[in-house]
């Protein structure tokens, strides 16, 4: 309807039948302003590396992780690339668990014998966690900047772990009960 806004929003049986061509044609000629309408909405829970990739070249989208300053990081999640050398995982756990083991002790440290704020203490004991800490964070997306976030992060060239985020959420796009996007994703060749 979004798109018959120029003409006539009233949507007919007739109208309904030309929907995928509609949608082809506005993907294929870049008319992507009707595709603002539809919202994505994923939990994402993913190490620091990636809720950076994820906020860069970002259109419209609304994120919001977690935050060391308002909440103490009890759970020490963290990412060990499986693609790694043996040898190079157990350097990066034991790096993680360490760094992990300093937080919690600095953060105790700074409130119990320096007199910090919590507040200030959880700010500054985090410079122990490292890129692979894994958050959680909540992201939505309009279609459009879904669709720009897949163009970046959906391709070899992305990083890794990223680009298999891109991956699962268009999986979870394309696999919601109903297939309400199925015509959205076959217009930008996306099945």
């Amino acid at each position: 309807c979004s798109a018959w806004t120029s003409t006539n929003r009233e949507l007919t049986d007739e109208k309904r039948i030309r929907i995928p061509k509609l949608l082809k044609m506005l993907a294929t000629e870049g008319h992507h302003t009707p595709f603002e309408k539809s919202s994505l909405h994923f939990l994402m829970t993913s190490e620091i590396a990636s809720h950076i990739h994820a906020l860069k070249h970002r259109i419209s989208v609304s994120i919001n992780g977690e935050s060391a300053r308002y909440k103490e990081i009890k759970e020490d999640k963290f990412y060990i690339q499986e693609d790694w050398p043996r040898d190079w995982q157990n350097a990066l756990r034991s790096f993680s668990e360490n760094g992990n083991n300093l937080y919690h002790k600095c953060l105790k440290d700074l409130v119990e014998k320096h007199n910090f704020d919590k507040k200030r203490a959880k700010e500054s004991a985090r410079f122990f966690k490292g890129y692979n800490s894994q958050i959680d964070c909540d992201i939505m997306f309009n279609w459009r900047s879904f669709y720009h976030f897949l163009n970046l992060r959906n391709k070899l060239a992305a990083q890794k772990e990223i680009r298999e985020i891109a991956a699962e959420m268009l999986r979870l796009v394309r696999n919601i009960e109903g297939n309400p996007f199925k015509y959205t994703l076959e217009a930008f060749n996306l099945c």
